[in-house]
């Protein structure tokens, strides 16, 4: 398999509970929370793992909460290339109302860095990925990071032969949204919603998300673009066509971890040599497999590679 490097710069500690109702004022007794590892690429890398390849996963590490992460990403087996943070790792909470079921996700901004902290980042990453490597960078920048780290980390990989995975949001997807520039991420993935904004209109149909990605990709945002759209699948656009793959008919039990999920599968599948419509039923068979699962947890091999015949791939 072609080597996998993920980046997470804003990791953080997840924790999931439940209570019978979620209601404001009195003192709310929660289950036994189920504590886990989480950000963007950390989650990339541990549905890597969970389907049977490999990854390393450089990840800003802070504080005892950086500790403690740090101490259940080694016993997940992941290859971890810790780096230090300028603060304390973050921490994430979600509850369940076991009532209505509705979720409710806390979710704290992480520490603020520096510019001398974002040089170090580019230069470890760029020190850490191998020739020809795919670089998964996933999840929300911490507070300070520009919204040109991507663009700056893209362009000092390719001439490595380094193939970007871009999953972000808000300011750092508009800028790379804007295209034009010699280096660019070979996949830039959002959601429907993100796109929308980028696009200025609604995107209705399945040929409107991939009419819009396909305006990225000739502008040169990425070589190819993909837009979830919830449970109508995604669409990926790229120079070679257009494809939709079908999400699968699966209960909703909580939909953290869906989009890593689908970040992690269309890697893994990439990594091995499947082409991208084949990778993109990866993608979204380990997406309809997480939203199946509670609070954080991910998509279990055994389920993915079952719903993988109910998420086919067609051209549109």
């Amino acid at each position: 398999m072609t080597e996998i490097l993920t980046i997470t710069l804003n990791p953080a500690l997840d924790l999931s509970t439940s209570a019978p109702q979620v209601v404001p004022g009195p003192k709310l007794r929660c289950a036994a929370p189920v504590v886990e590892p989480g950000g963007g690429g950390i989650n990339v890398s541990r549905v890597v793992h969970i389907l049977g390849g490999a990854s390393r996963c450089l990840v800003a590490l802070g504080g005892k909460t950086g500790e403690r992460l740090g101490a259940l990403l080694g016993a997940a087996g992941l290859d971890v290339v810790a780096m230090p943070a300028p603060g304390e790792t973050r921490q994430s909470l979600a509850v369940t109302d076991d009532g209505s079921g509705a979720q409710y996700r806390f979710v704290l901004p992480g520490p603020r860095w520096g510019e001398g902290d974002v040089a170090a980042a580019l230069q470890l990453a760029q020190d850490t990925a191998t020739a020809n490597a795919i670089v998964v960078v996933s999840g929300s920048a911490p507070p300070g990071v520009p919204v040109d780290f991507t663009a700056r980390l893209t362009a000092a990989l390719t001439p490595q032969g380094a193939r970007v995975i871009a999953d972000t949001s808000g300011a750092a997807l508009a800028h790379l949204a804007e295209g034009g520039r010699a280096a660019m991420p070979e996949i830039l993935r959002m959601d429907s919603e993100e796109a929308e904004g980028l696009a200025g209109r609604a995107l209705p149909e399945r040929r409107d998300s991939a009419d819009f990605a396909a305006s990225l990709v000739a502008r040169g945002a990425a070589r190819q673009v993909i837009v979830a759209r919830g449970a109508d699948g995604s669409v990926l656009a790229s120079g070679d066509g257009h494809w939709h793959v079908l999400a699968a008919d699966v209960p909703v039990r909580s939909k953290i971890g869906a989009g890593d999920s689908f970040v992690g599968a269309f890697t893994f599948a990439l990594a091995r040599g499947d082409t991208p419509d084949r990778a993109l039923a990866w993608g979204q068979a380990a997406a309809s497999a997480t939203v199946t699962t509670e609070g954080t947890q991910l998509c279990p091999r055994a389920l993915v590679q079952e719903l993988l015949p109910a998420c086919p791939v067609t051209p549109l």
